[in-house]
C-alpha cells in the first residue's frame, strides 16, 4: 500500500511538472529570425543601424554570341562596398553610398590575373571606377517587404578603353531598383524578386552605353534548412535598350544558384554562380561571386 501511494504521489508531480513545462513553453517567444531570413534586400534597417557589405563578382570568359567557337579569354572583376545608415523612427528610410573597384584583364590572360593588379600594358587595368550617393526607401507604410533603392553612379575614368584594354563605362548611371520579397507560412521557403533599371546617359562619344536604358528583372527562391543556412537557385534577363542613337542593344540570360550563411549574429557570407545561357550581342561567360555583409 504503502509503494502504491508513493507511485501514486510521484505520478502527481510529474504531471504537475509537465503542466508547468506546457506553461512555459506556451509563454515562450518564437526564435528570433537570423538576418539573412529577416533582412533581404527588401528590407530596411533601424536608425541608428548599419548595413554593410562588400560584394565581389568574378566574370569570365571564352565564348561570345559574335563568334563561333573559342576565343582568347578575358576576365573582369568587380569589387563593390556598400554602407547604408537607417534615418527616421518608422525603417522606411536608409542612406548611404557605393563605391565599385574593377580589375579586368585580356588577351587569354587567367581568370585569377585579375588579382595581380599588375597593368600590364595591352592586356590589364585596374582601378577605382565609380562612386555613387544612395538611398533606399519604403514608398509604402503598410508594406514594408516592397523597397526601392536609388542610387546615382559618377564615373571616375578617363578612359573606358585603353591599348585594347576595357575598364568601365565612362558615364553617368541613374539606377533604380526595386526589391519586393514574399515569405512562405512554413518559414522553409522565401520567394525575392528584382526589377534593376539603369539609365545610362552621357556623350555617345565617350561610352557605348551612354543614352541607353538597361533593364535587368530577377527572381530568387531560397530554402532554409535552418535559420542559419539558406541555398538559393536565381534566374536573370538583360535588356539594353538604345534611347538616343548610340544604335547598339544587348540582351544576355543567366540561370545559376548559391548558399547563405550567418556566420555570427551581426555578419553572414554568401557565395553564387551563374552562368550566361543565352544572349545577343553579348560575352556568353559564367561568374563566380562572394560577399560579406554586417548589419550592427
Amino acid at each position: 500500500m504503502k509503494n502504491f501511494k508513493f507511485c501514486l504521489a510521484a505520478a502527481a508531480l510529474l504531471v504537475a511538472q509537465l503542466n508547468v513545462n506546457a506553461q512555459d513553453d506556451q509563454g515562450t517567444d518564437p526564435p528570433a529570425k537570423s538576418n539573412i531570413q529577416q533582412y533581404t534586400p527588401s528590407k530596411l534597417i533601424g536608425k541608428g543601424q548599419w548595413d554593410l557589405k562588400w560584394f565581389n563578382n568574378l566574370y569570365t570568359q571564352t565564348e561570345s554570341t559574335f563568334s563561333e567557337g573559342k576565343e582568347p579569354r578575358e576576365s573582369f572583376f568587380t569589387s563593390t562596398l556598400e554602407a547604408y545608415t537607417g534615418v527616421g523612427t518608422n525603417k522606411r528610410w536608409n542612406v548611404g553610398a557605393i563605391v565599385e573597384f574593377r580589375s579586368n584583364v585580356v588577351n587569354d590572360r587567367s581568370a585569377l590575373d585579375v588579382f595581380k593588379f599588375d597593368g600590364e600594358e595591352g592586356s590589364a587595368r585596374s582601378g577605382l571606377t565609380s562612386i555613387a550617393p544612395s538611398v533606399k526607401f519604403v514608398p509604402i507604410a503598410s508594406v514594408s517587404n516592397f523597397s526601392i533603392q536609388s542610387s546615382f553612379f559618377i564615373p571616375l575614368v578617363d578612359n573606358e578603353t585603353e591599348n585594347g584594354v576595357f575598364l568601365d563605362q565612362k558615364g553617368y548611371t541613374w539606377q533604380n531598383r526595386f526589391f519586393y520579397d514574399y515569405s512562405f507560412a512554413s518559414g522553409k521557403w522565401q520567394l525575392f524578386s528584382e526589377i534593376n533599371s539603369e539609365l545610362n546617359f552621357g556623350d555617345a562619344a565617350d561610352s557605348f552605353a551612354n543614352n541607353s536604358l538597361r533593364l535587368t528583372p530577377g527572381v530568387f527562391l531560397s530554402y532554409f534548412p535552418s535559420a542559419k543556412f539558406t541555398v538559393l537557385a536565381l534566374a536573370q534577363h538583360s535588356q539594353l535598350i538604345d534611347t538616343g542613337g548610340t544604335e547598339f542593344s544587348q540582351d544576355f540570360t543567366a540561370l545559376g544558384g548559391g548558399i547563405k550563411y550567418q556566420l555570427t549574429k551581426a555578419l553572414n557570407i554568401e557565395a553564387l554562380y551563374t552562368n550566361f545561357v543565352r544572349g545577343t550581342d553579348t560575352g556568353l561567360g559564367e561568374t563566380f561571386n562572394i560577399g560579406l555583409r554586417g548589419i550592427f
